[in-house]
């Protein structure tokens, strides 16, 4: 071919493509329920997404339109029959950059088996997309044995299997190559091991981390009651119906949230609430009144938290005017009103919660006094024991002791906090009053906390203290034996492992600690490895809880999610304070592997972690299994019934 030739054939060419381009088809980038079918073209299991029969769940694609065009109109096809949503529970949005949303809320699906998810859109020329995913509804099997009348998740956040071993030794004690005793969750007869990736990451953080045991399914880090989209709404997402509002509409079964966290942290709010944002905590709060207390039949909420429930006029209020700022308050899209039967919200930042809690009929406990002062005849209960986060287990218990608050604590302002176990039992009193029974997530928050901060006699005391709440919840379990137990985390935090034991008395700690000598006086000094770390030795006092963490050749800890830190072995008089500016005067700095600062310093794990269970339905939580099977293995226990 001639030059002249090859030049007007490349043009054409490109001519052709040019015109091939005007007509491309749009395309369809995100099609909800995530599956490895649409991300991978990958039709074999595991599968993504598994849902109950009639459990509730949000289709949704999102389509990218050619430029200047538009989605006139989406389809959905479930094993090839189109979904038809109910009225007003669908919609297909713009959401920019050629962007829309097509989604349609509630659906279910009573058939076992797994089904083909196909979304058809057609653009404003006529030119169609379409994708194809898949889910499962899972299969319940309807047993002959007794059904799981009541479920109690029991997470210790953060905890892995090292935290319990550091836990029952200085709870417990260690001799003679045995441990003295059992912790209590030892005692629970089922051990499973559990992966807890999220759906973005290997890393779960807590709100995927706890959504996984609400759901069945998982999540992203920082959401939680939802999947993903492509929208920067905070409550828009597509939904999919957590255990609690499922046993509540199928077997009127009562939800009870307890933390030490602020109840709108993550753990809490994966079991009752639909967000993208796990910090947008004047919503949440909201959302659990105007939403899980009528659909989840929420009875029980305790925690901290205080700043999100009072108006915005009142000091230490922390509600914001805004759906977007941090601490959003929310409001719902009209198809989410109509298709999960929910308010709108309102963002009302001089909404006085409390009062509007217990004007729907809950007694409100502003601190143990108030917790102490029921009468028992109540069904319905709010407990806000402090503004944020409560003060952790260590520097309760010394208060209690001598009065005496940590720096850096909010014990002087919230004195009269109770602790996780005594919470425990006023929830068990409240909601076993429910025939139908119940399903209670406690949350043991600071042991993940403690161990971002490197902070190991705060984190183990907070792990005792997990230890002490599962013992109440046994102690129920022996009267009421249709109730299953699960005692487990929504990850590992800080990698954390048991080195050994100090060479050297407290005293000669103390002042090694004070003498600047660095690694020369704290390290190779004091660190006893195998035969040299001994069996450190802890007493308690009446009132459960070890006299003191600063014992004569105490136990020490390692990590391997850390970052910078000073290190003296001491217990740490201030609370929450940055690792990297106290325990400067030893001057021994343990550098880190990764870059975290301040009281976040140390770094979640994608570490398996360890699962006990108890009572009906137990026998199934064995093995090496996904974080979202623990969710079916107790639904399957609580729906069919235990072999």
């Amino acid at each position: 071919m001639k030059l002249k030739q090859t030049t007007q054939f490349i043009a054409a060419l490109s001519g052709l493509c040019a015109l091939g381009s005007a007509f491309a088809a749009p395309t369809v980038t995100r099609l909800t329920p995530p599956s490895a079918l649409f991300s991978y073209n990958d039709s074999t299991p595991p599968y993504i997404s598994r849902f109950l029969p009639a459990q509730r769940f949000d289709l949704q694609a999102t389509i990218t339109a050619d430029a200047g065009k538009t989605i006139t109109g989406v389809v959905f096809k479930v094993n090839g029959v189109t979904v038809v949503p109910a009225a007003g529970a669908s919609a297909l949005t713009s959401i920019g950059s050629n962007q829309f949303s097509a989604v349609v809320r509630a659906y279910s699906n009573t058939t076992p088996g797994v089904k083909t998810l196909t979304v058809e859109a057609t653009q404003s020329d006529s030119l169609q997309a379409t994708a194809t995913g898949n889910f499962e509804i899972a299969n319940i099997v309807l047993n002959a044995g007794r059904k799981a009348k009541n479920i109690i998740w029991i997470i210790g956040d953060g905890t892995g299997i090292a935290h319990r071993t550091a836990a029952r030794i200085v709870s417990k004690g260690a001799a003679l190559g045995k441990a003295v005793d059992p912790l209590a969750i030892d005692t629970l007869p089922v051990t499973g091991i559990v992966t807890t990736h999220s759906l973005n990451s290997i890393v779960t953080d807590s709100a995927p981390g706890a959504h996984c045991y609400s759901t069945g399914n998982k999540a992203n880090n920082g959401q939680e009651g939802v999947f993903p989209d492509d929208t920067t709404d905070k409550w828009d997402n597509p939904r999919v119906e957590h255990m609690g509002n499922y046993l509540a509409r199928t077997q009127d079964k009562w939800l009870g949230i307890v933390t030490t966290a602020d109840v709108e942290d993550a753990t809490p709010a994966a079991f009752a609430v639909s967000t993208q944002d796990r910090g947008a905590g004047t919503g949440i709060c909201d959302m659990y009144l105007d939403e899980a207390a009528a659909n989840h039949n929420l009875h029980v909420l305790m925690g901290g938290g205080r700043k999100w429930f009072l108006p915005s006029t009142t000091g230490g209020s922390a509600r914001v005017n805004s759906t977007t700022a941090s601490g959003a308050d929310y409001v719902v899209p009209t198809d989410i009103q109509t298709g999960w039967s929910v308010p709108a919200g309102a963002v009302d930042p001089n909404r006085d919660l409390i009062a509007d809690f217990q004007t729907a009929g809950f007694y409100y406990a502003p601190n143990l006094a108030g917790l102490n002062a029921m009468t028992g005849s109540e069904t319905k209960l709010l407990g806000l024991f402090n503004s944020g986060h409560m003060d952790v287990s260590l520097d309760k218990i010394a208060y209690r002791r001598t009065s005496t608050a940590a720096a850096g604590s909010l014990i002087s302002t919230f004195p009269d906090q109770p602790m996780l176990e005594e919470m425990t039992d006023k929830a068990l009193s409240v909601l076993s009053k429910n025939a139908n029974g119940f399903v209670m997530m406690i949350e043991a928050a600071s042991v993940d906390k403690q161990a971002h901060n490197m902070d190991t006699e705060r984190w183990v005391h907070d792990a005792i203290e997990l230890d002490r709440a599962v013992a109440r919840c046994i102690a129920f379990q022996a009267s009421n034996p249709d109730t299953l137990i699960i005692v487990t985390a929504d990850h590992e935090c800080a990698g954390i492992n048991i080195i050994g034991g100090s060479l050297v008395t407290n005293s000669s700690l103390v002042t090694r600690a004070a003498s600047g000598g660095g690694a020369a006086q704290l390290r190779a000094p004091v660190v006893g490895t195998y035969d040299n770390a001994k069996f450190p030795a802890y007493t308690n006092a009446a009132d459960g809880y070890p006299t003191t963490m600063d014992v004569d050749y105490r136990m020490l800890i390692g990590y391997a999610g850390n970052s910078d830190r000073y290190e003296d072995w001491l217990t740490n008089p201030t609370y929450n304070q940055d690792p990297i500016a106290r325990d400067t005067a030893g001057n021994f700095l343990v550098t880190g592997q990764q870059p975290g600062t301040g009281v976040q310093s140390a770094v979640h794990t994608a570490s398996d972690i360890p699962l006990s269970a108890g009572g009906r339905g137990s026998a199934a939580f064995t093995g090496v299994f996904d974080n979202t099977d623990a969710f079916f293995k107790a639904m399957q226990a609580a729906i069919g019934g235990a072999k």
